[in-house]
C-alpha cells in the first residue's frame, strides 16, 4: 500500500454459516487519499458487509483490507483510530449535550482535553450547532442530528470518514450543508467512502464510483464515465399506443434495430400524459408525419405479464448520438405499425440509469 493510497482491498471475502453463497466474492479495489468513493449495491448486495469489514465490525473470511496503511484484521484497535463511521440511524447519546457528545468521543480516542475542547468549539461551528451546543439532544431536529454525528466522527481527526446515507430524509438546506462540508472535508485530505441509494445525487460529489452486486464488485470509474459508457449519450423516453394486433415484444425488437439505438426497453404500461394530452401528435405534426400517425383504438393487452389498462405501452431508447435525429427513424417505424406516439421526452442519462442497467429492476 503506498502512500497515496487511503484504503487497499484485496481480494476480501466473507462467508456466514449455512450461506449459500459468499456475502463478499473476491472484492477488490483501492481508494486514494483525498478522494470521495461512493460504494453503491442493491440491499443484500455485499455493500454494507464490506463496510462493515473495512472498519472493523465484521472480520473477513479471507483476503486484505488496509485503512490509513493499517491491516484491519491483524490490528483492529491502530484501524478504528485511523476512521470514522457516521451510520444511517441516530446513534448520539441522549443523555449528554452536543458538546459533552463531542468531548467524550475525543476523550475515547485519547484527545487531550485543551485539544478536544477546541476541536469541538471548532466542529460545532462550522456545522451550525454552537448557539444550541449545550441543549438536550432531545430538542434537535433530524437534520442537526446529522450534523451533530458527522462533527463527532470527525473530532478525533480520522484519515478515512465512512457515511451511510448522509442525507437521507432531510430538508433542501441541510442536504446542501452537508454536502458543501463533505467537499471541504476532501480538500483537507480526508477520504470519504459514501454509501446510499440516493444514486444521482452522489454522482454529483464523488469522484469514483464501485458498484457491488452478488458479492462481486461490478464496476468501478468515475461517474461521467459509467454514465456514458453504459447509457450512451441520451435517451429517449416514448408513449405509445401499439396497434390493436401489435405484439409488444416485437415493437421494441423493431426499435432496437434502428440505427444508433445501443439499447431498447419497455417499462410499465403508460398512463395518459394529463398535463400534455395531444402532444405526440403535436410533435408527429412538427416533424411532417403522414396522417397515418393517428389516434388508434387499442384493446386491452399484456406488456411484460402486466395488463396494460388503456393500450399504452412506454418504450426507452438509449442513444448513442444525438437523440433528436432519431425522432424521424422512430415516427416512420411507429407510422409504418400503425403505432401512435402519445409523448416523447429526451432526457439525460444518469448514474441511476447505469446502475439499473447493471443490477436489474426487480426489488431485492
Amino acid at each position: 500500500m503506498s502512500a497515496a493510497t487511503a484504503i487497499d482491498v484485496v481480494d476480501l471475502v466473507k462467508r456466514y454459516p449455512r450461506a449459500e453463497s459468499p456475502a463478499v466474492d473476491g472484492v477488490s479495489f483501492a481508494v486514494p487519499r483525498g478522494e470521495i468513493f461512493g460504494l453503491l449495491g442493491p440491499n443484500g448486495a455485499g455493500k454494507s458487509t464490506t463496510v462493515g469489514i473495512l472498519t472493523t465490525r465484521l472480520r473477513a473470511t479471507s483476503g486484505r483490507a488496509l485503512v490509513g496503511g493499517v491491516d484491519v484484521r491483524r490490528d483492529p484497535v491502530a484501524a478504528r483510530a485511523q476512521l470514522a463511521v457516521v451510520p444511517q440511524h441516530n446513534n448520539l447519546d441522549r443523555s449528554l449535550t452536543p458538546r459533552q457528545n463531542l468531548l467524550y468521543h475525543a476523550a475515547y480516542h485519547g484527545v487531550d482535553r485543551a485539544t478536544r475542547r477546541a476541536r469541538a468549539d471548532e466542529l460545532l461551528d462550522r456545522f451550525g450547532l454552537a448557539e444550541r451546543a449545550d441543549q438536550r439532544i432531545e430538542a434537535y431536529s433530524g437534520g442537526m442530528a446529522q450534523r451533530l454525528m458527522i462533527a463527532r466522527a470527525l473530532i478525533h481527526e480520522p484519515a478515512v470518514l465512512f457515511l451511510d446515507e448522509p442525507t437521507n430524509a432531510l430538508d433542501p438546506q441541510t442536504r446542501m450543508l452537508i454536502w458543501a462540508r463533505i467537499r471541504q472535508l476532501r480538500e483537507r485530505g480526508v477520504t470519504i467512502v459514501l454509501t446510499t441509494h440516493q444514486m444521482n445525487a452522489a454522482a454529483t460529489i464523488v469522484d469514483r464510483v464501485g458498484i457491488v452486486d452478488h458479492g462481486r464488485l461490478i464496476a468501478l470509474d468515475t461517474p461521467r464515465n459509467l454514465v456514458r459508457g453504459l447509457a450512451g449519450a441520451a435517451i429517449l423516453d416514448l408513449t405509445v399506443t401499439p396497434s390493436a394486433a401489435e405484439v409488444t415484444s416485437r415493437l421494441l425488437d423493431a426499435l432496437r434495430q434502428i440505427t444508433g439505438v445501443r439499447k431498447a426497453e419497455s417499462l410499465a404500461p403508460a398512463a395518459p400524459p394529463a398535463a400534455r394530452p395531444g402532444a405526440g401528435a403535436a410533435l408527429a405534426a412538427r416533424l411532417g408525419a403522414s396522417g397515418a400517425v393517428g389516434a388508434a383504438t387499442a384493446s386491452a393487452r399484456r406488456q411484460q405479464g402486466v395488463p396494460s389498462p388503456n393500450g399504452r405501452t412506454r418504450f426507452r431508447l438509449y442513444v448513442a448520438g444525438d437523440p433528436a435525429a432519431l425522432l424521424a427513424p422512430v415516427l416512420t417505424l411507429l407510422t409504418t405499425r400503425s403505432a401512435t406516439l402519445n409523448d416523447v421526452r429526451i432526457v439525460a442519462p444518469s448514474l441511476e440509469d447505469v446502475f439499473i442497467e447493471l443490477t436489474g429492476r426487480d426489488p431485492r
